[in-house]
């Protein structure tokens, strides 16, 4: 049986403490291992991705190769959003496999890690070029303000209505509701949604916060102040 260290990255306390981005996490390595057993241990780190200080990260791979284990992340970029972070790991001689490429080798996973670091550079350039432009034309950045009622309501029926209309989220509200009639709790419903294999519109495994707010747009009209 393979033996799997797990590793697990949130960017706040605060999404440590509600399991968001958690969960999705830990059931897509679950998925991937086939077996609860075969995880042997499971650290979890919580710092930003610009960071590289990842005291828990070095803790898995001590673990990792004590045991001769297989370090699983879920995806490439709860690593690290620097390609110099990857490399170093990927030269630690740790044997490890990233569950959204669980194919990638040593050649091709430094390729996608430099392609990560520069979309992300862009990203922050293209940002910082439209906010720049904004505030040369006397745009106040950063306040509702700017946007009048009507298209904030507006703006808010159009994400209530996509997430309602997708095809993955129409067959968990179905759950969803049924379940909430029998009286089960969210946290009953996200183990009932994520052991019948449903996933969300974005193709994820369900989390409390999700389910919640799947329910709540489907019984609730959603609300703006004046």
């Amino acid at each position: 049986m393979k033996k799997y260290i797990a590793y697990y990255r949130v960017s706040t306390t605060k999404q440590e403490k509600s399991g968001l981005g958690l969960e999705a996490q830990k059931a897509s390595v679950r998925t991937f291992a086939k077996c609860e057993d075969c995880i042997i241990e499971e650290f979890t780190e919580v710092e930003s991705g610009k960071k590289n200080k990842r005291s828990q990260l070095q803790a898995a791979i001590t673990k990792a190769k004590a045991t001769g284990s297989t370090l699983v992340i879920a995806k490439l970029d709860r690593l690290s959003r620097n390609a110099a972070f990857i490399f170093t790991l990927r030269d630690s001689g740790v044997d490890f496999i990233c569950v959204d490429m669980p194919d990638a080798n040593t050649l091709t996973i430094g390729v996608f890690a430099s392609m990560a670091q520069h979309e992300a550079e862009l990203i922050s350039q293209r940002t910082k070029a439209a906010l720049h432009a904004k505030k040369a034309h006397g745009i106040k950045l950063g306040t509702p303000a700017n946007l009048t009622k009507e298209a904030r309501l507006k703006g808010l029926e159009v994400r209530r209505s996509k997430a309602l209309n997708s095809k993955e989220n129409k067959q968990a509200i179905h759950v969803i509701l049924g379940e909430k009639k029998e009286g089960k709790s969210f946290r009953e419903i996200v183990d009932k949604l994520n052991e019948l294999g449903y996933v969300t519109s974005q193709g994820k495994a369900f989390g409390v916060s999700s389910v919640h707010k799947l329910y709540k747009r489907a019984t609730q009209p959603e609300e703006i102040g004046a």
